[in-house]
């Protein structure tokens, strides 16, 4: 596991849009903008959610989340993962808790999140 957050975390909206461009998709710079996905929203940026950013073509939502998942260094579930599994790997619950707004999100560091806590 990366042992720090991923510097895409601090981008705004516009340079994910660009990234997305780059990646050979400029058709959807204005869905990501029009949506605000900045990068503490790229978490929540996978096949369940493109259609409702305006991305409908399955191997472009297909493409963009692996993408995703990779800039981000986090597992990309599998759909036939087990139950009995945790949930996802640490890094991403940690991104998943910095997606959120507002002071608790914000003062979420990684250190903090990975302790362990005891009783």
């Amino acid at each position: 596991m990366a042992s720090k957050p991923p510097l895409c975390l601090q981008w705004n909206c516009r340079t994910v849009a660009d990234w997305i461009a780059e990646l050979g998709f400029p058709q959807y710079r204005a869905c990501f903008i029009k949506n605000n996905i900045d990068g503490r929203k790229l978490i929540l940026v996978n096949c369940s959610h493109l259609p409702q950013l305006g991305i409908t073509d399955f191997e472009h939502m297909k493409t963009i989340s692996h993408h995703v998942h990779e800039l981000l260094g986090i597992e990309e579930p599998l759909w036939n993962r087990s139950i009995s599994l945790p949930r996802r790997d640490a890094m991403g619950l940690f991104l998943e808790q910095k997606s959120r707004t507002g002071s608790c999100a914000d003062s979420v560091r990684l250190e903090q999140f990975l302790k362990p806590t005891t009783k």
